[in-house]
Protein backbone atom coordinates (compact mmCIF):
# COMPACT_ATOMS: atom_id res chain seq x y z
CA UNK A 1 0.00 0.00 0.00
CA UNK A 2 1.77 3.22 -0.88
CA UNK A 3 1.46 6.18 1.12
CA UNK A 4 -1.02 8.80 -0.06
CA UNK A 5 0.23 12.60 -0.53
CA UNK A 6 -1.08 14.12 2.48
CA UNK A 7 1.49 11.76 4.85
CA UNK A 8 2.85 13.90 7.98
CA UNK A 9 6.63 14.31 7.74
CA UNK A 10 9.30 12.48 9.84
CA UNK A 11 9.53 13.78 13.25
CA UNK A 12 13.22 13.48 13.36
CA UNK A 13 15.67 12.71 10.33
CA UNK A 14 19.17 13.32 10.73
CA UNK A 15 19.34 12.78 6.68
CA UNK A 16 17.77 16.34 7.07
CA UNK A 17 20.01 19.56 5.85
CA UNK A 18 22.64 18.11 3.69
CA UNK A 19 23.96 15.07 6.28
CA UNK A 20 24.87 11.76 5.37
CA UNK A 21 23.76 8.43 6.38
CA UNK A 22 26.52 5.75 6.84
CA UNK A 23 25.80 2.36 5.69
CA UNK A 24 24.44 -0.61 7.14
CA UNK A 25 26.60 -3.07 9.92
CA UNK A 26 27.09 -6.14 7.45
CA UNK A 27 24.82 -8.36 9.53
CA UNK A 28 21.91 -6.14 9.11
CA UNK A 29 22.46 -6.00 5.68
CA UNK A 30 23.30 -9.90 5.13
CA UNK A 31 19.81 -9.91 7.22
CA UNK A 32 17.64 -8.27 5.46
CA UNK A 33 19.02 -9.49 1.92
CA UNK A 34 17.22 -12.37 2.74
CA UNK A 35 14.44 -10.81 2.70
CA UNK A 36 15.00 -8.91 -0.71
CA UNK A 37 14.89 -5.76 1.22
CA UNK A 38 17.38 -3.65 1.32
CA UNK A 39 18.65 0.02 3.64
CA UNK A 40 18.38 3.05 1.10
CA UNK A 41 17.58 0.79 -1.78
CA UNK A 42 14.99 1.56 -4.60
CA UNK A 43 12.24 -0.91 -4.00
CA UNK A 44 9.24 0.74 -2.02
CA UNK A 45 9.46 -1.93 0.68
CA UNK A 46 12.91 -1.09 1.48
CA UNK A 47 13.79 0.84 4.34
CA UNK A 48 14.80 4.77 4.20
CA UNK A 49 17.24 5.26 6.74
CA UNK A 50 16.73 8.55 8.16
CA UNK A 51 18.98 8.66 11.16
CA UNK A 52 22.00 6.09 11.78
CA UNK A 53 20.88 5.12 15.24
CA UNK A 54 18.23 3.35 13.99
CA UNK A 55 21.23 0.62 13.62
CA UNK A 56 21.98 0.04 17.29
CA UNK A 57 18.36 0.21 18.21
CA UNK A 58 17.57 -3.11 15.99
CA UNK A 59 20.65 -5.12 17.20
CA UNK A 60 20.06 -4.33 20.89
CA UNK A 61 16.39 -4.75 20.69
CA UNK A 62 15.19 -6.31 17.67
CA UNK A 63 11.49 -5.84 16.31
CA UNK A 64 10.89 -3.61 19.56
CA UNK A 65 13.64 -1.20 18.59
CA UNK A 66 12.80 -1.54 14.99
CA UNK A 67 9.29 -0.72 15.49
CA UNK A 68 10.27 2.15 18.39
CA UNK A 69 12.48 3.86 15.44
CA UNK A 70 9.78 4.13 13.19
CA UNK A 71 7.86 5.81 15.73
CA UNK A 72 10.58 8.30 16.30
CA UNK A 73 10.98 9.24 13.01
CA UNK A 74 14.28 7.82 12.34
CA UNK A 75 12.88 5.23 8.98
CA UNK A 76 10.62 5.52 6.38
CA UNK A 77 9.03 2.58 3.87
CA UNK A 78 6.79 3.79 1.24
CA UNK A 79 5.01 0.46 1.25
CA UNK A 80 5.01 -0.65 5.23
CA UNK A 81 2.83 -3.67 4.26
CA UNK A 82 4.84 -5.04 1.94
CA UNK A 83 7.96 -4.70 3.65
CA UNK A 84 6.77 -6.65 6.91
CA UNK A 85 5.25 -9.44 4.05
CA UNK A 86 8.79 -10.48 3.12
CA UNK A 87 10.10 -10.08 6.49
CA UNK A 88 7.56 -12.67 8.39
CA UNK A 89 7.93 -14.52 4.99
CA UNK A 90 11.86 -15.08 5.56
CA UNK A 91 11.62 -15.24 9.25
CA UNK A 92 14.80 -12.51 9.53
CA UNK A 93 14.40 -11.36 13.17
CA UNK A 94 16.01 -14.94 14.43
CA UNK A 95 18.93 -13.87 12.82
CA UNK A 96 18.93 -11.13 14.74
CA UNK A 97 22.47 -10.19 17.40
CA UNK A 98 23.12 -11.94 20.65
CA UNK A 99 21.06 -9.08 22.95
CA UNK A 100 18.02 -9.37 20.91
CA UNK A 101 17.98 -13.04 21.15
CA UNK A 102 18.68 -12.94 24.92
CA UNK A 103 16.00 -10.32 25.13
CA UNK A 104 13.63 -12.65 23.41
CA UNK A 105 14.87 -15.40 25.94
CA UNK A 106 13.99 -13.72 28.97
CA UNK A 107 10.30 -12.97 27.34
CA UNK A 108 10.03 -16.89 27.12
CA UNK A 109 10.67 -17.24 30.15
CA UNK A 110 8.43 -14.46 31.11
CA UNK A 111 5.42 -15.87 29.41
CA UNK A 112 5.84 -19.42 30.53
CA UNK A 113 5.89 -18.53 34.31
CA UNK A 114 3.61 -15.95 34.75
CA UNK A 115 0.30 -15.74 33.54
CA UNK A 116 -0.23 -12.70 32.00
CA UNK A 117 -3.67 -12.93 31.54
CA UNK A 118 -4.54 -13.44 34.96
CA UNK A 119 -8.01 -12.28 36.14
CA UNK A 120 -6.37 -9.41 37.82
CA UNK A 121 -5.11 -8.21 34.27
CA UNK A 122 -8.00 -8.58 32.59
CA UNK A 123 -8.58 -4.76 32.30
CA UNK A 124 -5.58 -4.06 31.41
CA UNK A 125 -5.74 -4.49 27.16
CA UNK A 126 -9.20 -2.34 27.28
CA UNK A 127 -7.69 0.46 29.50
CA UNK A 128 -4.55 0.88 27.17
CA UNK A 129 -6.02 0.30 23.80
CA UNK A 130 -9.56 0.04 23.90
CA UNK A 131 -9.90 2.97 25.41
CA UNK A 132 -7.79 4.96 23.87
CA UNK A 133 -10.70 7.16 22.68
CA UNK A 134 -13.99 6.15 20.82
CA UNK A 135 -13.37 8.79 18.11
CA UNK A 136 -10.26 6.86 16.81
CA UNK A 137 -12.37 3.67 16.24
CA UNK A 138 -15.00 5.45 15.30
CA UNK A 139 -13.14 6.92 12.82
CA UNK A 140 -11.21 3.89 11.30
CA UNK A 141 -14.09 1.26 11.25
CA UNK A 142 -17.02 0.83 9.05
CA UNK A 143 -20.76 1.91 10.95
CA UNK A 144 -21.25 -1.09 12.37
CA UNK A 145 -18.30 -0.93 14.37
CA UNK A 146 -16.39 -3.66 13.76
CA UNK A 147 -13.30 -4.33 15.28
CA UNK A 148 -12.91 -7.79 13.81
CA UNK A 149 -11.82 -9.37 10.08
CA UNK A 150 -14.31 -8.64 7.40
CA UNK A 151 -15.56 -11.40 4.80
CA UNK A 152 -15.08 -10.36 1.65
CA UNK A 153 -15.99 -13.27 -0.94
CA UNK A 154 -18.78 -11.40 -2.77
CA UNK A 155 -18.43 -7.78 -1.20
CA UNK A 156 -17.06 -4.69 -2.32
CA UNK A 157 -16.80 -2.61 0.86
CA UNK A 158 -15.72 -2.96 3.92
CA UNK A 159 -19.23 -2.28 5.49
CA UNK A 160 -20.87 -4.83 3.25
CA UNK A 161 -18.04 -7.04 4.23
CA UNK A 162 -18.59 -6.62 7.85
CA UNK A 163 -22.58 -7.20 6.95
CA UNK A 164 -21.88 -10.42 5.55
CA UNK A 165 -19.28 -11.32 8.27
CA UNK A 166 -22.13 -11.23 10.90
CA UNK A 167 -24.81 -12.96 8.88
CA UNK A 168 -22.37 -15.21 8.15
CA UNK A 169 -21.90 -15.96 12.12
CA UNK A 170 -26.04 -16.11 12.45
CA UNK A 171 -26.36 -18.57 9.89
CA UNK A 172 -23.53 -20.68 11.96
CA UNK A 173 -25.00 -20.23 14.90
CA UNK A 174 -28.40 -21.27 13.49
CA UNK A 175 -30.39 -18.11 14.95
CA UNK A 176 -33.85 -18.97 16.48
CA UNK A 177 -35.85 -16.07 16.99
CA UNK A 178 -36.17 -15.75 21.08
CA UNK A 179 -32.99 -17.11 21.71
CA UNK A 180 -30.61 -16.11 24.21
CA UNK A 181 -27.02 -14.90 22.80
CA UNK A 182 -24.02 -14.58 25.16
CA UNK A 183 -21.19 -12.37 23.40
CA UNK A 184 -18.13 -12.96 25.04
CA UNK A 185 -16.23 -9.85 24.18
CA UNK A 186 -18.94 -7.79 22.37
CA UNK A 187 -16.94 -4.71 21.95
CA UNK A 188 -18.87 -1.38 20.32
CA UNK A 189 -21.85 -3.95 20.27
CA UNK A 190 -21.68 -4.54 16.51
CA UNK A 191 -22.93 -8.05 16.35
CA UNK A 192 -25.55 -8.01 19.28
CA UNK A 193 -27.21 -5.05 17.34
CA UNK A 194 -27.20 -7.33 14.00
CA UNK A 195 -28.41 -10.39 15.82
CA UNK A 196 -31.03 -8.84 17.41
CA UNK A 197 -32.74 -6.53 14.33
CA UNK A 198 -32.11 -9.46 11.91
CA UNK A 199 -32.66 -12.47 13.80
CA UNK A 200 -34.99 -11.26 16.75
CA UNK A 201 -32.54 -12.65 20.02
CA UNK A 202 -31.71 -11.66 22.93
CA UNK A 203 -28.39 -10.56 23.49
CA UNK A 204 -26.01 -10.62 26.99
CA UNK A 205 -22.51 -8.80 25.97
CA UNK A 206 -19.52 -8.50 28.67
CA UNK A 207 -16.37 -6.21 27.46
CA UNK A 208 -13.29 -5.35 29.74
CA UNK A 209 -13.78 -1.81 28.13
CA UNK A 210 -15.52 1.22 29.67
CA UNK A 211 -15.53 3.24 26.54
CA UNK A 212 -16.98 0.04 24.68
CA UNK A 213 -19.52 -0.76 26.86
CA UNK A 214 -20.64 3.21 27.18
CA UNK A 215 -20.97 3.84 23.33
CA UNK A 216 -22.17 -0.32 23.11
CA UNK A 217 -25.27 0.93 25.18
CA UNK A 218 -26.01 4.29 23.07
CA UNK A 219 -25.90 2.23 19.76
CA UNK A 220 -27.96 -1.17 21.00
CA UNK A 221 -30.58 0.88 23.19
CA UNK A 222 -34.29 -0.26 22.62
CA UNK A 223 -33.42 -3.58 21.94
CA UNK A 224 -33.30 -6.59 24.00
CA UNK A 225 -29.64 -6.12 24.71
CA UNK A 226 -27.59 -6.23 28.22
CA UNK A 227 -23.88 -4.86 27.94
CA UNK A 228 -21.79 -5.58 31.13
CA UNK A 229 -17.87 -4.68 31.98
CA UNK A 230 -16.81 -7.95 32.72
CA UNK A 231 -14.58 -10.37 33.06
CA UNK A 232 -15.49 -13.92 31.19
CA UNK A 233 -14.65 -15.92 34.16
CA UNK A 234 -17.30 -14.27 35.83
CA UNK A 235 -20.65 -14.86 33.86
CA UNK A 236 -23.35 -16.86 35.53
CA UNK A 237 -26.29 -18.65 33.68
CA UNK A 238 -27.37 -20.71 30.94
CA UNK A 239 -27.91 -19.25 26.82
CA UNK A 240 -28.98 -21.00 23.85
CA UNK A 241 -25.87 -19.61 21.85
CA UNK A 242 -22.12 -17.87 23.08
CA UNK A 243 -20.23 -16.15 20.26
CA UNK A 244 -17.00 -14.81 20.91
CA UNK A 245 -15.63 -12.35 17.62
CA UNK A 246 -12.18 -11.25 17.98
CA UNK A 247 -11.02 -11.33 21.93
CA UNK A 248 -9.89 -14.79 22.42
CA UNK A 249 -6.46 -13.73 21.41
CA UNK A 250 -6.72 -11.94 25.13
CA UNK A 251 -7.19 -15.08 26.92
CA UNK A 252 -3.93 -17.00 26.57
CA UNK A 253 -2.70 -20.24 26.90
CA UNK A 254 -2.82 -20.88 30.06
CA UNK A 255 -6.29 -20.06 30.87
CA UNK A 256 -7.35 -21.89 27.57
CA UNK A 257 -8.95 -24.49 29.49
CA UNK A 258 -10.74 -21.84 32.26
CA UNK A 259 -11.96 -20.30 28.83
CA UNK A 260 -13.54 -23.39 27.70
CA UNK A 261 -14.71 -24.82 30.51
CA UNK A 262 -16.84 -21.05 31.30
CA UNK A 263 -18.09 -22.05 27.51
CA UNK A 264 -18.96 -25.47 28.64
CA UNK A 265 -20.64 -24.92 31.69
CA UNK A 266 -22.88 -21.62 29.99
CA UNK A 267 -23.88 -23.38 26.69
CA UNK A 268 -27.42 -25.35 27.00
CA UNK A 269 -26.68 -29.01 25.55
CA UNK A 270 -28.23 -28.06 22.06
CA UNK A 271 -26.58 -25.14 21.92
CA UNK A 272 -23.76 -23.95 19.65
CA UNK A 273 -20.53 -22.07 20.22
CA UNK A 274 -18.82 -19.93 17.09
CA UNK A 275 -15.43 -18.67 18.19
CA UNK A 276 -13.74 -16.13 15.58
CA UNK A 277 -10.53 -15.91 16.55
CA UNK A 278 -6.84 -14.55 14.80
CA UNK A 279 -4.76 -17.95 14.87
CA UNK A 280 -0.79 -18.66 13.87
CA UNK A 281 0.18 -21.14 11.51
CA UNK A 282 3.03 -22.45 14.04
CA UNK A 283 3.05 -22.62 18.00
CA UNK A 284 5.20 -19.91 19.61
CA UNK A 285 6.14 -19.37 23.28
CA UNK A 286 6.80 -15.84 22.77
CA UNK A 287 4.63 -12.75 21.30
CA UNK A 288 5.91 -9.83 19.31
CA UNK A 289 7.09 -7.18 21.92
CA UNK A 290 6.27 -3.91 19.89
CA UNK A 291 2.49 -5.35 19.67
CA UNK A 292 2.70 -6.31 23.35
CA UNK A 293 3.98 -2.92 24.41
CA UNK A 294 2.39 -0.49 22.19
CA UNK A 295 -0.58 -2.26 21.10
CA UNK A 296 -2.10 -5.19 23.21
CA UNK A 297 -0.63 -5.58 26.10
CA UNK A 298 -0.69 -9.78 27.85
CA UNK A 299 -2.15 -10.89 24.20
CA UNK A 300 -1.27 -14.07 22.83
CA UNK A 301 -2.31 -15.48 19.19
CA UNK A 302 -3.35 -18.87 19.34
CA UNK A 303 -1.76 -22.08 17.11
CA UNK A 304 -4.39 -25.21 15.73
CA UNK A 305 -2.06 -27.52 18.14
CA UNK A 306 -2.85 -24.90 21.49
CA UNK A 307 -6.80 -24.79 19.77
CA UNK A 308 -7.49 -28.54 19.56
CA UNK A 309 -5.83 -29.54 22.86
CA UNK A 310 -7.30 -26.88 25.11
CA UNK A 311 -10.98 -28.56 23.13
CA UNK A 312 -10.23 -31.99 23.81
CA UNK A 313 -12.80 -33.73 25.36
CA UNK A 314 -14.58 -30.09 25.96
CA UNK A 315 -15.90 -29.96 22.53
CA UNK A 316 -16.42 -31.14 19.37
CA UNK A 317 -15.67 -28.87 16.14
CA UNK A 318 -18.41 -29.06 13.70
CA UNK A 319 -16.50 -26.53 11.80
CA UNK A 320 -13.23 -24.71 10.86
CA UNK A 321 -13.31 -22.01 8.28
CA UNK A 322 -9.97 -19.88 7.20
CA UNK A 323 -10.25 -16.75 5.52
CA UNK A 324 -7.45 -15.19 7.07
CA UNK A 325 -6.46 -13.36 3.30
CA UNK A 326 -9.40 -11.21 4.09
CA UNK A 327 -7.80 -9.80 6.98
CA UNK A 328 -5.34 -8.04 4.82
CA UNK A 329 -7.98 -6.56 2.97
CA UNK A 330 -9.75 -5.15 5.92
CA UNK A 331 -7.06 -4.03 7.85
CA UNK A 332 -6.43 -1.87 4.83
CA UNK A 333 -9.62 -0.17 4.14
CA UNK A 334 -9.05 0.56 8.22
CA UNK A 335 -6.31 2.44 7.10
CA UNK A 336 -7.53 4.25 4.38
CA UNK A 337 -10.48 5.21 6.71
CA UNK A 338 -7.72 6.66 9.41
CA UNK A 339 -5.36 8.11 7.13
CA UNK A 340 -8.47 10.13 5.85
CA UNK A 341 -9.65 11.23 9.22
CA UNK A 342 -6.19 12.22 10.37
CA UNK A 343 -6.16 16.01 9.86
CA UNK A 344 -9.25 16.20 12.17
CA UNK A 345 -7.60 13.39 14.46
CA UNK A 346 -4.41 15.47 14.51
CA UNK A 347 -6.33 18.22 16.43
CA UNK A 348 -6.33 15.78 19.29
CA UNK A 349 -3.28 12.94 18.49
CA UNK A 350 0.59 13.54 18.15
CA UNK A 351 2.55 12.65 15.18
CA UNK A 352 4.18 9.41 17.20
CA UNK A 353 0.46 8.63 17.93
CA UNK A 354 -0.10 8.73 13.93
CA UNK A 355 3.19 6.51 12.91
CA UNK A 356 2.52 4.45 16.01
CA UNK A 357 -1.01 3.45 14.51
CA UNK A 358 0.40 3.15 11.12
CA UNK A 359 2.86 0.51 11.96
CA UNK A 360 0.66 -1.09 13.79
CA UNK A 361 -2.04 -1.67 10.91
CA UNK A 362 0.55 -2.39 8.42
CA UNK A 363 2.51 -4.95 9.84
CA UNK A 364 -0.68 -6.65 10.79
CA UNK A 365 -1.60 -6.36 7.23
CA UNK A 366 1.80 -8.35 6.38
CA UNK A 367 0.90 -10.62 9.00
CA UNK A 368 -2.09 -12.33 7.32
CA UNK A 369 -0.59 -11.76 3.66
CA UNK A 370 2.80 -13.70 4.64
CA UNK A 371 0.09 -16.55 5.81
CA UNK A 372 1.85 -16.33 9.28
CA UNK A 373 -1.79 -14.83 10.70
CA UNK A 374 -4.78 -16.88 10.03
CA UNK A 375 -8.39 -16.30 10.71
CA UNK A 376 -10.76 -18.92 11.90
CA UNK A 377 -13.91 -19.34 12.85
CA UNK A 378 -14.98 -22.76 14.87
CA UNK A 379 -18.09 -23.83 15.57
CA UNK A 380 -18.46 -26.04 18.53
CA UNK A 381 -20.84 -27.54 20.18
CA UNK A 382 -21.10 -30.47 23.26
CA UNK A 383 -20.74 -33.88 22.71
CA UNK A 384 -24.55 -34.35 23.81
CA UNK A 385 -25.57 -32.45 20.70
CA UNK A 386 -28.21 -33.78 18.69
CA UNK A 387 -28.30 -33.79 14.85
CA UNK A 388 -25.57 -33.15 12.02
CA UNK A 389 -24.65 -29.68 11.74
CA UNK A 390 -24.38 -28.39 8.25
CA UNK A 391 -21.54 -25.87 7.55
CA UNK A 392 -22.00 -22.35 6.24
CA UNK A 393 -20.28 -20.19 3.77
Amino acid sequence: MRESTNKPHPLTSSAEGGQSVSQPPAILTDIASKAGISFNGAHPWDIQVLDDSIYKRILTNGSLGFGESYMDGLWECDQLDELFTRILRSDIEEELGFIAKLKLGLEVIRQNLFNRQSEKRAYEVGERHYDIGNDIFEAMLDPTMNYSCAYWANADTLEQAQLDKLDLICRKLELKPGETVLDIGCGWGGFARFAAEHYSVNVHGITISKEQKKLAEERCKDLPITIELQDYRKLEGTFDKIVSIGMFEHVGPKNYPTYFDTALRLLKDDGLFLLHTIGKFNTTPHVDPWINKYIFPNGKVPSALQMTQALDDRFNIEDWHNFGPDYDCTLLAWWQNFNQAWPELSEKYDQRFYRMWKYYIHCSAGFFRSKQGQLWQLVLSKKGRHGTYRSVR
